[in-house]
């Protein structure tokens, strides 16, 4: 095997360790800690889906990446915005 794909299997590895991290920060007691574990959690969605599209040759892996990532950071703060007014 070459070394990049086994470097693409390790990241892999690490990014559904950091899932398993952000969904437990997720469902802790705070507002903030649900809001910071849902962002970290959309952010290595999106990194792992360009490591398997970039793997495999998937198409349009990129542009749901991009709209994930574009998506879950409006939506953070949009949930922040509302959150700050009551």
């Amino acid at each position: 095997m070459d070394i990049l794909v086994i470097s693409e299997y390790i990241l892999i590895v690490s990014l559904i360790i950091f899932m398993f991290a952000a969904i437990r920060i997720a469902t802790h007691r705070t507002i903030a800690m649900g809001l910071i574990g849902s962002a970290t959690f959309s952010l290595s969605v999106a990194v792992l889906l360009v490591t398997v599209g970039e793997m495999h040759n998937i198409g349009f892996y990129k542009d749901i990446a991009l709209a994930l990532l574009i998506l879950g950071v409006v939506g953070t703060i949009a949930f922040a915005m509302a959150l700050r007014r009551i």
